[in-house]
């Protein structure tokens, strides 16, 4: 399940790629625009900082802006760096250890195959493809 955090980090990417013609954009007009608490969108923020999918500057005509074209974003990086793996189960997640039931558990190859539909499809998704 996605979380409040990947969405509205998504709304944040979305607001920053229809106003990238800005400068920076402050936090407070995107917390207003898309009725999020500017609380919550400072730490959203900087983990996308951080993950470095945006820049920010702080002082005045301060704000965020995107690091790279709208159409060079996915939403599957974009998840990933807010909610971590997108695994639907622990064994399949990258960083877990060895599953001693893989040879022998039948409902692996059904995980596995949901798992990779889950990837492609995010991994497909351009944030342009999410602008109205």
């Amino acid at each position: 399940m996605i979380s409040t955090k990947g969405r509205y980090a998504l709304r944040v990417m979305i607001d920053l790629a229809e106003h990238q013609g800005e400068d920076h954009i402050p936090l407070k007009d995107i917390a207003e625009r898309q009725q999020i608490s500017k609380k919550y969108l400072e730490i959203i923020a900087k983990e996308l900082v951080d993950g470095k999918l945006v820049a920010g500057v702080s002082g005045k005509g301060g704000g965020y802006r995107l690091v790279r074209k709208p159409e060079e974003y996915n939403v599957g990086e974009i998840l990933e760096l807010m909610e971590g793996s997108l695994a639907t189960v622990a064994c399949l997640a990258c960083d877990a250890p060895a599953c001693e039931r893989a040879e022998s558990c039948q409902t692996l190859p059904m995980w596995s195959e949901f798992d990779k539909m889950t990837h492609d499809y995010f991994y497909s998704k351009k944030l342009t493809d999410l602008i109205g």
